[in-house]
């Protein structure tokens, strides 16, 4: 579910600590959607049904920010929940397409290193007191970018040559680019972001305010 944050708004949408709300449904069933994913995806190789879960799971990710905006439905499990769905997902398909020839090792790694760096800065932001940072569209953008990709490449595999995967394999290599040159540069922005907290004074019980950086998504 989408924070308040991550739509620009400063003012103070205060996040509730609700756990039963559409939003969070829409998260958590996306959460219970990638071992579901995998299995199509290594077990069975029935990619067809893959790529539409996750399809699924990307029109999801939009609805839910875009309920909690129309009815205010801004909580701390969502803000925790929808982050951590985007991510099973992506590191989900980056598993399934190294796996099945459909993208470079280093490629992936290069996208998880990213994660593995801004989690660096998790333990020393709460020492400091900071809650956990909330979505921005930066990095929403950048997830949206890679979960576009990632559809059209799993059609695209390398063994395949039909007229579909003809047709999306230069569209999906080209949100993969454009999507991880945007999810490096969200990152490095957050970290910029999270330096300056840190030589900040402590506080308590406060999350990471971002009018301007984002936060990893």
């Amino acid at each position: 579910m989408a924070s308040p944050a991550q739509h620009g708004s400063t003012s103070a949408t205060a996040l509730s600590n609700r756990i039963w709300t559409v939003p969070n449904v829409l998260s958590a069933l996306r959460c219970l959607g990638v071992p579901l994913f995998l299995y199509w995806t290594l077990v069975t190789e029935q990619d067809g049904r893959a790529i539409l879960l996750l399809m699924a799971a990307g029109v999801s990710d939009y609805l839910d920010g875009k309920i909690a905006r129309t009815y205010g439905q801004f909580t701390r499990l969502g803000q925790l929940l929808d982050p951590l769905a985007d991510r099973l997902y992506i590191l989900a398909t980056l598993l399934a397409l190294v796996a099945r020839d459909g993208l470079p090792l280093w490629w992936a790694l290069g996208l998880i290193s990213r994660d593995l760096f801004l989690g660096l800065f998790f333990f020393p932001l709460r020492r400091k007191g900071y809650g956990p940072p909330p979505v921005h569209f930066l990095g929403k953008a950048a997830t949206f970018n890679l979960l576009y990709a990632f559809p059209m490449l799993l059609a695209a595999l390398p063994d395949r040559d039909d007229l579909l995967s003809t047709v999306f394999r230069p569209l999906g290599w080209a949100f993969a680019t454009w999507g991880s040159t945007l999810y490096w540069y969200a990152g490095i922005l957050y970290a910029v972001q999270c330096v300056g907290l840190l030589r900040d004074r402590p506080v308590r019980d406060r999350p990471v305010p971002t009018p301007e950086g984002p936060s990893p998504a």
